[in-house]
């Protein structure tokens, strides 16, 4: 029997039937258990990921990549737009095996829903009860004693050294599910914008499922603690007193939506292996567009923002993509020459609306690639979780004989000298810059940090590393992480995949 686990029970837009869901990269599909019993084809129509089955018609599947658009395809056809790499190819045909052969007639079997629970504890109660075996132990005991430790976290959740590790073991893997939900609640949110609290968590819930768990890092515990340091920076004085309610909710969306759907590879390796995402969005800011487009389309599938007017809608899913775009590290020098020279010139404006939005931006960035800032023991993690998705991707170009991405090569480089070279030419340069914005005890002690992370990774280093052009500092790794590196005075930087960073992507937004 498949154990899941599952989340709080939530009504759903239409009942389904009680089933095992089983996860397939960004494809689900139902399969029949006989602890729930056969499902009924008539109502099974269950999403999950960028695509929903539906099995009462069991020759189509409906892709949801762009919001409200959906594609349709017939079985044994595979759209040309996923002719990528033969790795990245997913095999439709596993989805159109007949489900409940055998089984009692569909129309016999009662409606069901579907219950998600907190825990495997839980789930063992349910079990329990589903068999007709009396439960003998408070099972529940266990898991309000994990659910007061996470209370007992979210207490400090402004701490820069907040563990978000640890918070995930302690909410069961549902961090960005609770974390995000905890700041919306404590900043009113919810209520100030009137947002449905069942359309709120099941958003919630969709979008830590589309983040991609084998990810060794661009997942949703990533996205976890970009929203935590998102959070630190909207409390910093210079944004607390002039932000509105409408940009920390911006700011906090983006954060918890900035990574959605990560493939785990970057972008020149998508341009490479003529991936549909690429061809998509015309070879740019590739990753930051699909992140930008899933969140919109969970935002529109769910009808978060359904009760406010249309003009309002289009204007949060706008802005919500201008801050997601901007964590494009193909395009750090342009942000970066834009902030000192509003530093520079000392004109920004925090009550004009393009200049707070152009600020969360920044602070965007900085909560994206602020690894290198945290205590050691949570860098270090970080660090070699980031070099390890690199180093992934460099074996699978190996094994397809494909040119091997700078830094992704781990027989030619290391986790200290990636992370030094970072450090150098990426997050030194900006948190520089967000310190003579922000010059609080924060940013101080986020350079502190850095200066001694950097120096415990040289010390680190065993010998010096293998030179080669593919390592040298001028070049980005175009995808944003903590192991791309990137020119600091302001010049245009080229990225592996050919791309400048002086190319404006689609839905940029100018201060």
């Amino acid at each position: 029997m498949e154990v899941c686990y599952q989340l709080p029970v939530l009504p759903l837009d239409r009942p389904v039937p009680k089933h095992v869901l089983s996860r397939r990269g960004a494809i689900s599909f139902s399969s029949s258990s006989s602890l729930f019993g056969a499902p009924d084809p008539r109502q099974l129509s269950q999403r999950r990921g960028a695509i929903s089955y539906d099995s009462s018609d069991q020759t189509a599947l409906y892709i949801r990549m762009l919001g409200d658009v959906r594609v349709r395809s017939q079985v044994g056809f595979e759209p040309e737009r996923r002719s990528s790499h033969p790795y990245l190819c997913i095999d439709f045909r596993t989805l159109h095996t007949r489900l409940g052969c055998g089984s009692t007639s569909a129309s016999s079997d009662p409606e069901r829903r579907v219950h998600r629970l907190l825990s495997f504890q839980r789930y063992l109660h349910s079990s329990r009860l589903l068999r007709g075996v009396p439960q003998q132990i408070p099972l529940h005991i266990l898991d309000e004693d994990y659910t007061g430790q996470a209370r007992c976290m979210l207490e400090k959740v402004g701490n820069w050294n907040f563990d978000i590790f640890l918070f995930d073991r302690l909410t069961n893997g549902n961090s960005l599910i609770t974390l995000t939900f905890h700041l919306l609640n404590q900043y009113g949110l919810v209520e100030l914008f009137q947002l449905d609290m069942v359309k709120l968590w099941r958003f919630l819930v969709m979008v830590q499922e589309d983040y991609h768990s084998d990810n060794p890092y661009h997942n949703a515990v990533h996205a976890a603690d970009v929203t935590q340091a998102m959070y630190c920076y909207l409390r910093e004085p210079m944004l607390a007193k002039s932000l509105t309610s409408k940009d920390i909710l911006l700011g906090l969306l983006a954060a918890a939506t900035h990574d959605l759907d990560h493939p785990g590879v970057n972008q020149p390796f998508l341009i490479k292996t003529d991936h549909y995402l690429a061809t998509l969005y015309r070879n740019t800011s590739v990753l930051e567009n699909h992140h930008w487009k899933s969140a919109v389309g969970l935002l529109r599938e769910t009808g978060l923002f359904s009760h406010l007017p249309a003009e309002d809608r289009l204007n949060m899913e706008r802005d919500l993509g201008s801050l997601i775009l901007a964590t494009d590290i193909s395009r750090q020098n342009d942000y970066l020459s834009r902030f000192r020279l509003h530093l520079d010139q000392e004109n920004l404006c925090m009550s004009t609306a393009s200049h707070r939005h152009f600020v969360l931006q920044m602070a965007l960035k900085c909560a994206d690639i602020c690894n290198p800032c945290r205590p050691w023991e949570l860098s270090k993690q970080w660090s070699e979780k980031v070099t390890e998705e690199f180093f992934q991707q460099g074996d699978i170009e190996k094994k397809h004989k494909l040119e091997v991405s700078p830094l992704c090569d781990r027989e030619m480089n290391t986790v200290g000298n990636i992370q030094i070279g970072f450090m150098t030419y990426v997050a030194e340069p900006l948190f520089a810059e967000w310190a003579r914005f922000c010059d609080t005890r924060l940013s101080q002690t986020m350079l502190g940090h850095m200066g001694l992370n950097k120096a415990s990774w040289g010390g680190l280093q065993q010998e010096p590393a293998p030179v080669s052009e593919e390592a040298e500092p001028s070049t980005a790794c175009a995808d944003k992480g903590d192991a791309a590196t990137a020119p600091s005075d302001g010049s245009t930087a080229t990225t592996a995949g050919g791309t400048s960073s002086k190319e404006i992507p689609q839905g940029s937004r100018e201060s």
